[in-house]
């Protein structure tokens, strides 16, 4: 088992990795995607991952189902620091981030690198689900 404590410590070590669509390595380069599996995989919750390329618009039916595959989908209304929240910019969901009891950790492309800031209402009004991971107490 993991604690979410060790979610989000791990996560911070992303902080300030610069922004890289499909990048997945720490200090290097990583997109929102990269951030949540690069820390499942150093916390052993993802073991099986099939790691496909995807558009730098990525099709949200596509998100979907892998965020569905590896994790349980939570009410929002019920996500706690350490879950995913999927996030929609536009009309469909294309980015994922790991709240936090700061606020939002992720790698977010306009400011080109991972960042932990504030959970604000135009935050808010992005969400579109919340996941957690199998095996997370």
């Amino acid at each position: 088992m993991v604690i979410r404590e060790e979610v989000i410590e791990e996560a911070r070590t992303w902080i300030n990795t610069p922004f890289h669509h499909q990048g997945r390595v720490k200090g290097a380069g990583v997109d929102c995607a990269g951030v949540v599996i690069g820390t499942a995989e150093a916390l052993g919750l993802l073991s099986d991952f099939n790691d496909m390329p995807y558009a730098k618009s990525p099709s949200a039916d596509q998100l979907r189902t892998t965020l569905k595959t590896y994790m349980d989908e939570i009410p929002v209304s019920e996500a706690l620091p350490g879950d995913v929240l999927l996030f929609a910019f536009d009309r469909e969901p294309q980015h994922v981030g790991f709240l936090t009891n700061i606020g939002l950790l992720h790698a977010y492309a306009q400011v080109r690198k991972c960042v932990e800031h504030s959970f604000d209402a135009v935050w808010q009004s992005r969400v579109r689900g919340a996941y957690r991971f199998k095996g997370i107490v």
